[in-house]
């Protein structure tokens, strides 16, 4: 029995609900999809619950349950993954945090999460605070894409048990960070002190003084969230017995990726926004998995995520055909040895703005495929044989690459 390999397309967030402007169908039902569709003549499909029903997955969580790894074991915070995901050594005992920079008034209060979206300057922000040292404790910084970045710190007796600084909203004052455990105190007041010492550095910073000069936000203080010391998990290769790659665009899947020992395959062009190259991501996975040994390869794709978040439904669609044409050159060159699974890490309706707990769809093709489907969205995939969870994903797909070891005689 030959074994074969598995491609695995993540379409972040696609999942939705009926809008009443595009006549109370998803935009996956709304969107024009002959490629998509195709695929699903030619699969098994169902809905999906990322972590189980109801509950609003996270994209760090659902991943780590799409490839096998129980969230509830293995999750500390979104932070470790962030900074791995930019290339930033995560030590044992280094809390880590996810940050955005952002422009606060003189009283502290957020005028705005992103500083205005900024894409320039980030890298003299992030190394203007990278090296500094309170106390016995060191902290890095790291930018990431646009206004995000990475923040660890590392030193003696820390413990990631704390509040975010983040308020998560425009027009509220920054938090201090609060231990939630006595262990956690330390780690609570001195990235407080470091937040205070990174805003006195920021606001008279060349870079803000410049933007505030051309009338646009200051990035002036760096905000973390997401408190959280790096998980042990277990080689991907060692536990699928498939080794492993991805292709994507976010530091934070990236980063989940490398701790599971997944291989990244870059590109400046794989972004994870809206301008991403969509189709270069699905011919550098095919070209890993023929041409480079690979088993496994995941593709992520954010593009539908973010318009989910903006509550934009029509950009939604767009994101959704622009996939949809990615989708034909997979077609046209499809191996008859690879497995495809398509489906999403979760739903961001645009209704909602945010996660939610709704189900995905998913469709998976094999040569030999029971083919079922008849178009790939939520309500048509609804009609299909599957109703599974995250964890099941990776064991169907050692199933239909004929990897699964056999339980009992």
């Amino acid at each position: 029995m030959e074994r074969r390999k598995a491609l695995l397309i993540i379409l972040d967030g696609l999942g939705d609900r009926a809008i009443k402007e595009l006549g109370y169908k998803t935009p996956l039902q709304f969107a024009e999809t002959p490629h998509l569709d195709k695929i699903a003549r030619m699969s098994v499909v169902g809905l999906m619950d990322p972590i189980a029903p109801g509950i609003r997955a996270g994209s760090d969580t659902s991943h780590l349950n799409l490839l096998g790894y129980d969230p509830y074991e293995v999750y500390t915070g979104r932070g470790p993954f962030e900074a791995a995901g930019l290339d930033m050594d995560v030590e044992p005992g280094d809390v880590a945090f996810r940050c955005n920079f952002a422009t606060v008034d003189d009283e502290l209060v957020v005028r705005d999460r992103r500083a205005g979206r900024i894409k320039e300057g980030t890298h003299e922000l992030a190394e203007a605070l990278n090296g500094m040292k309170i106390e016995d404790v060191e902290f890095f910084v790291k930018e990431g894409v646009e206004h995000r970045a990475a923040l660890i710190m590392r030193g003696p007796r820390l413990n990631p048990n704390i509040g975010d600084v983040d308020p998560h909203e425009v027009g509220r004052k920054i938090h201090r960070a609060n231990a939630l455990v006595p262990e956690a105190e330390k780690t609570a007041r001195l990235l407080n002190e470091f937040v205070m010492r990174a805003h006195e550095i920021l606001k008279e910073h060349p870079v803000n003084k410049e933007r505030e000069r051309m009338g646009l936000k200051p990035a002036n203080i760096l905000l973390p969230r997401g408190a959280g010391m790096a998980p042990h998990l277990e080689n991907f290769h060692e536990k699928w017995g498939m080794r492993g790659a991805c292709v994507v665009g976010t530091p934070l899947i990236r980063g989940i990726c490398k701790i599971a020992g997944m291989d990244p395959i870059d590109s400046p062009k794989f972004t994870g926004s809206y301008d991403t190259d969509m189709e270069g991501k699905i011919r550098y996975a095919i070209e890993a998995l023929e041409k480079r040994n690979y088993d496994f390869v995941l593709v992520n794709i954010k593009a539908p995520d973010i318009a989910g978040h903006d509550m934009e439904p029509r950009k939604k669609v767009e994101v959704i055909e622009r996939i949809d044409g990615a989708m034909e050159y997979l077609l046209n060159i499809l191996p008859e040895d690879i497995v495809v699974a398509v489906t999403a890490d979760h739903s961001t309706p645009c209704s909602v703005g945010d996660h939610s707990g709704d189900p995905v769809p998913i469709m998976l093709y094999a040569p030999d495929s029971r083919a079922e489907g008849t178009a790939f969205n939520e309500v048509d995939c609804a009609r299909g044989s599957l109703r599974i969870k995250g964890s099941d994903l990776m064991k169907i797909i050692l199933n239909l690459t004929n990897r699964a070891e056999k339980f009992g005689a």
